[in-house]
Order: structure tokens, then sequence, then C-alpha cells
């Protein structure tokens, strides 16, 4: 499949450049920030109240640029070796990069880093950042169980995590029940109505579902990946009932529950927090395709591809003061072929999580991140990161989302500095042709030059 490569004008991303960026009001994403952003959404000229400066957009306009002079001497020869290192022939020609101080508010290094390339799974930096701030992080996601006219019906509420123990803990309490009003034989439906009928986000193929993604539902059990995961969740389900003593009669079928069925038995997921911790650690599509339509939702939009991204580039836009320029997001987990953000932007989400404003919203984000040579984490040596040379001294100190695709590789994330001031970077390649795993031991060379211990 041939790639197109978005070409856009260079931001002045110079070394010791002020980004300038009067950052919009810190209060936290709590139950007025959300219900004001569910207003904005619905009412959009009431979004004007939201509304906070580009802090990359604001570079276009500026009249003047520290020189590199103004740096420290750690960050000068920082610098100098990315400036090096960038051109390493494994990420081939179409690359950029760029690296913020986040203590100082200056750029200090970039390279081509307003150009708008396919991010990968880098994306859900954006889908987890939208996800908390509409939902909050205190937010769990409801699995239900009514009963009517001898049917017990398992209604999905977007909880990707949801387990057969947990359904094991329902099956009992539905039993407990049952049995309590003498019945032991009953029909098993599933609803999962929340969500629209699956479709594919523009970029992807067929050849996604099951394995890559699974088709988006909002009932699901065990993350398995299968055509159908609400019919397999109910049937699940209905083994555990047969196995507590009660007869399941006929095949489990969809459904939509009724207003006068009975409240049975209900699981809550973890808190937000932890799911998109597990999300990031993992590079998981499935959390993030559903924390995309979940989004949507308490936004006040459709539970669809369009409306889970319109929500991610209010947030980002309105919320947060991110610059959208060259922005381009189609789906929730980056697998879309179509979705193409700057690095400058990517970095600039990252900033965030550095705010001590931002923790108690976002501060799972950063919790979340994969750390150089974590075992279990898409940056572990199982994976073969940060295992050679030049990027070995790099293993604990970067925190990093990953991002995979073919033809497309991403880092972007944060370090300490020799200096010990906190660094973020985001780093995206297209198109190039060496082995992927060359190219990853090229990417974590420059995280480890942004950590200074590759000097």
């Amino acid at each position: 499949m041939s790639e197109r490569t978005a070409k856009t004008p260079e931001s002045p991303f110079l070394p010791g450049s002020r980004r300038r960026h009067r950052r919009p009001s810190q209060n936290g994403a709590g139950t007025g920030l959300r219900r004001a952003l569910v207003l904005s959404m619905a009412v959009p000229v009431a979004s004007a109240a939201l509304a906070g400066p580009s802090a990359f957009a604001a570079q276009k306009g500026a009249g003047s640029t520290a020189k590199t002079h103004d740096l420290d001497t750690d960050d000068q020869q920082m610098a100098k070796n990315l400036e090096t290192r960038v051109l390493d022939q494994r990420l081939g020609s179409n690359v950029s990069g760029v690296v913020l101080n986040a203590d100082s508010n200056t750029t200090v290094w970039g390279h081509r880093a307003s150009t708008a390339l396919m991010p990968a799974s880098n994306a859900t930096l954006a889908t987890s950042t939208a996800a908390l701030t509409v939902l909050g992080p205190q937010h769990r996601f409801t699995t239900k169980v009514v009963y009517g006219d001898g049917t017990l019906t398992l209604i999905g509420g977007g909880d990707r995590t949801l387990t057969t123990a947990d359904l094991a803990g329902m099956a009992k309490t539905a039993i407990a029940g049952l049995k309590a009003a003498g019945r032991t034989t009953v029909k098993v439906t599933v609803d999962d109505s929340l969500f629209p009928k699956p479709t594919l986000a523009k970029g992807w193929n067929d050849g996604y579902y099951p394995d890559t993604v699974a088709p988006i539902r909002a009932l699901v059990v065990d993350g398995r990946g299968v055509q159908d995961t609400s019919i397999d969740a109910g049937q699940v389900f209905a083994k555990q009932l047969a196995a507590g003593g009660v007869t399941v009669t006929g095949d489990v079928t969809r459904a939509t529950a009724r207003p006068t069925d009975v409240p049975v038995a209900q699981h809550k997921s973890a808190p937000l927090s932890g799911i998109v911790r597990m999300m990031l650690k993992h590079s998981d599509n499935n959390i993030a395709e559903t924390l995309l339509r979940m989004t949507s939702l308490a936004a006040g939009r459709p539970a669809t591809f369009e409306g889970g991204t319109e929500v991610v580039r209010h947030v980002l836009s309105r919320v947060y003061g991110v610059s959208l320029d060259n922005f381009e997001l189609y789906d929730g987990s980056g697998l879309s072929r179509a979705d193409r953000i700057p690095a400058a932007t990517l970095a600039q989400i990252l900033e965030l999580f550095t705010r001590p404003s931002y923790a108690p919203t976002l501060g799972s984000i950063l919790d979340g991140l994969p750390v150089s040579g974590e075992a279990g984490s898409t940056l572990g040596p199982e994976y073969g990161r940060f295992d050679d040379a030049k990027s070995k001294c790099a293993v604990g100190k970067v925190h990093a989302k990953t991002g995979t695709l073919t033809g497309a590789i991403a880092l972007s994330g944060l370090t300490q500095g020799k200096d010990g001031k906190w660094k973020v970077f985001s780093f995206v390649e297209n198109g190039a042709t060496t082995d992927p795993n060359a190219i990853k031991d090229a990417m974590d060379g420059l995280a480890a030059t942004v950590n200074g211990c590759y000097a």
C-alpha cells in the first residue's frame, strides 16, 4: 500500500526558542469542568469559555528566537548529537523530532517537528487525555444483569477489562435470586446497544479484525479477540449459570433490555486511571477504541469514531490549548493509516503531564508510560528495547509511549537530562525500509541522547 505523507510548513522549532505558552486555567478536570465540556460540545458558542491559546501555533508569529548559545552546555551537546543521530540511515529520510525543556518552557531541539506523520499508537496519548478529562480518573464502567419474562439479559457498559471471574460473580448473584424465586430455568440474552454496529475507521482494513483489534462492542470478556465479543460473553455467562445449577434454554441471542426488567446483578470495573495505565503499558488497541466511544458518549456525542475523535480534538484544543495544526485523527488507537500527528503536538500533550496542577486528572498517563527495560511493557527486554551498547545506559530512565505500524515507528516520552531537568521528546519516522528492530534501536539511541547517558 502506498502511503501519503503530509508535507507542511515548518514552525521555528529552533534550539532555545521560547514557546511563549500562556497556559489555560489549570483548575483540574473535576465535575464542573466536565459539565462545561459537555455543554460546550452541545452548544459550540459556549466553547469559547474553555478556549486556551495554542502554544506551538504561537511560535509562528514569534519575531525572534534565542540562539543555541542560550542553552546550557549539556543541552547544547545534546542538541548537537541529535542533529547528527537523527540522520541515522536506519531511520530513513522521513523522520521528525522535537525536545522540550519542561522546566524552562523552551524548545531545545527540533527536526521537521511540525511535519505531520503517522503516529501509530502514540495517538493513544490524545485518547487517554480526552478520556480522563471527560470521564474523570475515578470513573468506573458498569456491566449489568437484568431479569424479565424468564430471561436474564447481560448488558454491556463498555468495560473492556471484564473477566470470566467477574461474570461468575454476577452469575452467582443471579442464581441466588432465581432460586429464591423458585426458578431453575432461564433464557440468556445480551444487550450491547450502547455502541452502534462495529465499523472500520478510515485507514483500517478488514484484516485488522479480530486479531489486531476486535470488532468494537460494549460487551467483551477476557479481552478475547473474536468476531462477536458480546455473544461470546453471553455464552460464558450462560456456562456460569449452568455450573450453578440453572438450566439455560436455547442459544444466547442479542436483545435490548426493557425498562420493566428487574436489576439482578452488576459489576463495576477498576477506576479509569488504572485502565489507562494498563492500556499504555501494553499498547492495547481494544481498550483505546472502547475508551474513545465511552468518552464520546459522556460528552453527549454518538459512540462512533467520528464522535470520539471530535471530542478528542475539542479537549486538546479548548481545554488544554494544544495546537491542532496538521492534526488528523480517525480512531482512538492509532491503527488508522490516515492518522497524522506532528511530533510537536505529541510533545505538547506530553508536557501537560509534567504540570502538578494536572496530575490529579492526567497523572495516570505518566504512570502508565512504559519504562525503558521494564519487563511486561512495550519497552521491555522481550521487545529488544534499550538493549544495545548505545541505549542500554538509559534503562530505567526513559518513560515513553511506543508506536509501531508497518511503515511507521514512534517513541514519545520524558526523561531527566544530565541537568536533572525533565525533557519531553517525540520522535516519529515513516517509510524507513530497515528492519523494524534496527529502527527501534536507533530510536532508543535518540532517547538515550536526550537523557544524556549516550553523550
